[in-house]
This record gives structure tokens, C-alpha cells and sequence, in this order.
């Protein structure tokens, strides 16, 4: 009997808990929206302040990223071999861009 007020107690609790997490994600959810909204509105007037064509050339000249360099300056100034083949690493433009570069890089 102890076992049964036991399980229906943790499960009155874990309604609770459930209620409490769905209130949080309508919360998220209606602020998810509201920053879309914002978003969208900042986007337009941006676009109209500059012109449609500044904004795409904005967005396309990001600078080039740079990598450390691992090796040493010797190791970096040394002849590579005619018959080295480096590592075939295929961008199906299906992953991330910047994660792809990275692993390319290391």
C-alpha cells in the first residue's frame, strides 16, 4: 500500500514537472517568434536604408579565415616531394562549410 501512495505521489510530481516544462517551452516558442519578427523587421529597414545590391556585397566579403600555422617555418620553407599525395578530403556541401574547413586544416 506504502508502494502504490509512493508511486502515485512521484507521478503527481511528475505531472507537475511536465506542466512546468511545457509552460517553459511556450514561453521559448512565443519568444522564438518575437525575435524572428524582430529579426525580419531589422532585415527589412536595413534594406531599405541600403539598397538591396550593398547589402549582398556585405554579406559576401567576409574575411578569409586564418589558421594557425603548425609546423615551423623550416618545415613550412621544405621542398614536398612530386609524389606526395595529400589527404582527399570531399566537400559535399551537405555539412557545415566552416566545420569541413576546419577539418580539411587540421
Amino acid at each position: 500500500m506504502e508502494m502504490m501512495q509512493g508511486l502515485q505521489e512521484a507521478m503527481a510530481a511528475s505531472s507537475a514537472d511536465q506542466e512546468c516544462i511545457q509552460m517553459d517551452l511556450a514561453a521559448s516558442q512565443v519568444r522564438n517568434e518575437e525575435f524572428h519578427r524582430t529579426n525580419e523587421e531589422l532585415w527589412r529597414g536595413l534594406r531599405n536604408q541600403a539598397g538591396n545590391h550593398e547589402i549582398e556585397e556585405q554579406e559576401c566579403a567576409t574575411p578569409p579565415r586564418e589558421f594557425p600555422m603548425p609546423f615551423s617555418q623550416v618545415i613550412m620553407d621544405d621542398v614536398i616531394p612530386a609524389t606526395f599525395v595529400g589527404p582527399k578530403a570531399m566537400f559535399t556541401r551537405m555539412e557545415d562549410p566552416e566545420a569541413h574547413l576546419t577539418t580539411f586544416h587540421t
